[in-house]
C-alpha cells in the first residue's frame, strides 16, 4: 500500500490543454466574438505554465516528502476502492475551497497565487498562469486531515491532479451559461470569470475549485451580473512571466524590511490580508467594497458588497 501509484493526471491531459486553446482560439476568430486572445499576453500564460511543471519537478519532493511524513501518523488506511476516491476528491475539493481563500486573504499565499490573476485577459491559457513558489507558502498543511483520516498520498496528490483537469475549461468567455442545474451545483465559466473579476462586487468571490456549493454554503458566493474586469487591483503593466512570478514576493520583503515600523506591522506585511498597510495608504479588498458603496450607495446589499 506505502508504493501505491496513480497516473499523472495532468500530464495526461496535456494533448487536451492544447487542443482546447487551438479550438477556442479558432471559434474567437471565426465567430469574433467569446474572448479575445493577445499574443504577448498567452506566451506569458504558456511560460508560466511551462515554469510551473519545471518548479514541480523540483520542488515536487516536498510536499510528497511532507504527506509521506504524515502518513505514518494516519488513524485509519481506507484503500483504494472506487467510492474511498470519490470521497477523497470531494473532501479534497473542499481542501481546495480553503486553500484557494487563504490565497486571497493572506498575503504569504497571495504572494504565490497572485501570477494566476496577473493576466487582463480571460482565455483557456490563463488557466496556464500557474506558480513557480506554491511549495513555499505551506499550505500544503491544509491536507493533513485527509492523510491522518486515512487517503493515500499518492490518492491525494491523483484528486488533486483531476481538480485542476475540471478548472481547466472555465477559464473561458466562449461559454455563456451551462444548464441552470449545472450552474447551481458546479463551478462553470460564468463562475470563475467573477473570480477573476476587480470589480468591486467581485473581489474575494467563487473560490471553487469543482463544486460551487462551498461558495454558497461558506457566503463567497457572488453571481455575474456586470461585465468583468480582469486583472489585478493594480495590474502589472507587463508580460515578463520573471516578475509575474515573483513581484509580490518581493513588495512583501520591501514592506517588511522598511525602517521605523513594529515587528507586528511587519508580521502583518507578510499575513495579513493584501493590501493592507500600517498608515492606511493602501487598500484591502474590503475597504475598497466599502468605498465602492459609499460611492455607489444604491449597489448596497447587492451580492459581494
Amino acid at each position: 500500500m506505502d508504493n501505491l501509484t496513480f497516473p499523472d493526471t495532468v500530464q495526461l491531459a496535456v494533448p487536451f490543454f492544447i487542443i482546447a486553446i487551438l479550438l477556442e482560439l479558432a471559434w474567437i476568430t471565426i465567430k469574433r466574438r467569446g474572448g479575445r486572445y493577445e499574443t504577448r499576453d498567452a506566451m506569458t500564460s504558456v511560460l508560466l505554465g511551462a515554469g510551473n511543471v519545471v518548479t514541480g519537478i523540483l520542488l515536487g519532493f516536498v510536499a510528497w516528502g511532507f504527506y509521506n511524513w504524515v502518513w505514518q501518523f494516519r488513524f485509519f488506511d481506507l484503500g483504494t476502492s472506487i467510492p474511498i476516491i470519490v470521497i477523497c476528491f470531494l473532501l479534497d475539493d473542499l481542501r481546495y475551497y480553503w486553500v484557494h481563500r487563504f490565497g486571497h486573504t493572506i498575503r504569504w499565499a497571495w504572494a504565490s497565487h497572485v501570477v494566476h490573476h496577473s493576466s487582463q485577459h480571460y482565455n483557456l491559457t490563463t488557466a496556464l498562469r500557474q506558480t513557480w513558489t506554491g511549495e513555499f507558502t505551506g499550505l500544503m498543511i491544509v491536507s493533513v486531515p485527509l492523510l491522518l483520516l486515512g487517503f493515500h498520498p499518492a490518492m491525494v496528490l491523483f484528486v488533486g491532479g483531476i481538480n485542476l483537469i475540471y478548472q481547466f475549461w472555465i477559464h473561458t468567455e466562449a461559454i455563456t451559461k451551462m444548464p441552470r442545474w449545472f450552474e447551481a451545483v458546479m463551478n462553470t465559466p460564468s463562475h470563475h470569470r467573477v473570480h477573476h473579476g476587480r470589480n468591486a462586487q467581485y473581489l474575494d468571490a467563487n473560490y471553487a475549485g469543482v463544486l460551487i456549493i462551498w461558495d454558497k454554503m461558506f457566503g463567497t458566493f457572488v453571481p455575474e451580473e456586470e461585465k468583468v474586469d480582469y486583472g489585478l487591483v493594480v495590474n502589472l503593466g507587463t508580460f515578463n512571466p520573471i516578475r509575474a512570478a515573483f513581484h509580490e514576493w518581493i513588495g512583501i520583503f520591501k514592506d517588511i524590511t522598511q525602517p521605523n515600523i513594529s515587528l507586528f506591522d511587519r508580521f502583518r506585511y507578510a499575513f495579513a490580508p493584501p493590501g493592507w498597510s500600517h498608515d492606511g495608504s493602501r487598500d484591502t479588498s474590503r475597504i475598497i467594497k466599502r468605498k465602492f458603496v459609499e460611492r455607489h450607495p444604491e449597489a448596497k446589499g447587492k451580492p459581494g458588497l
